[in-house]
């Protein structure tokens, strides 16, 4: 769709590839707008799936669902970066596609992911690519031990890296993810993670979120804080560079750049084509919330108001909450300040996202001592 294009009203259709959490918060979005939502998912019990108007229970490369999402659908996005660039190109061909298979492909594996970025002038760490056990040798020798070891593909949330502190360990981590191709990542002096969760339309205009400040435990987001504890000057750079990176891209949809600050500088770490954990927050404390951007520069909309109406910390609840009897809801609910989003996920399993909390409250300090009081409480 081009910056002059009429925009996709409510009443149309709307398909989205994937049906997870992040899906589900899309659909409730676009329904609450009033649009008709279609989920593909091949999960029957998909979270995204149980508010659509229709779930397509298949394959995401099902030539046969591609079709019929592709004839009753306006526009058609995705809500993680693993859906197979051909199946996007496919549906470009009926619909309009956001974001478009070039910028999922690069995203979607982090050796190309790594590689465009230093391409392209963005600092990050010290990495090294690696295709096979001899390319060890040299990438170990260009990055420095300790190190993570990182398969570039359908790694996420911790799974799918291994920290090695030898040549010795990086061949074994090698050989047991099956020798597939995988990035080595040099450690840096970590101060503090941030995160930029944008969105960018058509005519390459962008609206941008309040930096987030991110706390991960086991590789997985626990704590997102914002506005983030940085100064003006680095939260602007963020800012700056997050634009870059999707102008760059030619990105048009919600995307999130994650950085690493490291010697007072920034460094991206990864970027994510579409909403973003660290940008829940996003649900209960700025005017538009991230997955209502998402409709509106998927529909050629105006973007909206990105402005933080409250600090707030959100906090991910993970599925090792269901031990003991599950988590204590009345605790966190007896809060009025607090806002709980659960997933509507069957299974509860050690390390899943089942819903998250914010904690909004004018002064930053008293919202993060209740998100901490809250974890424990759980």
């Amino acid at each position: 769709m081009s910056s002059k294009a009429l925009p996709i009203l409510p009443g149309a259709t709307l398909g989205i590839l994937g049906g997870g959490q992040l899906g589900r918060m899309f659909t409730i979005a676009a329904r609450t707008m009033g649009y008709k939502v279609m989920v593909l998912d091949p999960d029957f019990a998909s979270p995204a799936g149980q508010m659509a108007d229709v779930h397509l229970q298949a394959d995401y490369t099902d030539h046969g669902a591609l079709k019929q999402l592709g004839a009753a659908c306006a526009a058609v996005t995705t809500e993680f970066e693993n859906v197979p660039a051909a199946s996007l190109i496919e549906l470009a061909n009926h619909c309009r596609v956001s974001p478009g298979a070039q910028c999922v492909a690069i995203a979607q594996d982090r050796s190309h992911e790594k590689s465009w970025l230093a391409e392209n002038g963005f600092a990050t760490a010290p990495f090294a690519l690696v295709y096979n056990e001899g390319d060890l040798d040299q990438g170990i020798a260009d990055t420095g031990a300790p190190a993570l070891l990182k398969v570039a593909r359908f790694g996420y949330d911790g799974k799918g890296q291994a920290r090695v502190n030898s040549l010795e360990e990086a061949r074994a981590a090698f050989r047991e993810f099956g020798g597939q191709p995988c990035v080595l990542e040099g450690f840096v002096e970590l101060e503090r993670e941030v995160s930029v969760v944008l969105a960018r339309d058509d005519a390459g205009e962008c609206a941008l979120f309040p930096v987030a400040e991110n706390r991960h435990e086991n590789g997985i987001l626990d704590v997102s804080i914002v506005p983030a504890r940085v100064p003006g000057a680095l939260a602007e750079a963020a800012c700056s560079m997050a634009r870059d990176v999707a102008g760059t891209l030619g990105y048009v949809g919600v995307m999130a750049v994650e950085f690493f600050v490291a010697g007072g500088r920034l460094l991206v770490n990864e970027i994510a084509p579409r909403p973003h954990n660290s940008g829940h927050y996003t649900l209960d404390a700025c005017v538009t919330d991230q997955f209502e951007q998402q409709v509106r520069a998927l529909c050629g909309l105006p973007l909206g108001d990105t402005r933080l109406l409250s600090p707030v910390a959100m906090v991910n609840i993970l599925g090792d909450r269901w031990r003991d009897g599950g988590p204590n809801w009345g605790a966190l609910l007896a809060h009025p300040n607090i806002k709980l989003h659960l997933y509507g996920k069957e299974t509860a399993r050690a390390g899943r996202k089942m819903g998250h909390f914010n904690v909004l409250d004018a002064d930053l300090d008293a919202a993060l001592r209740l998100a901490e009081q809250m974890r424990h409480a759980l």
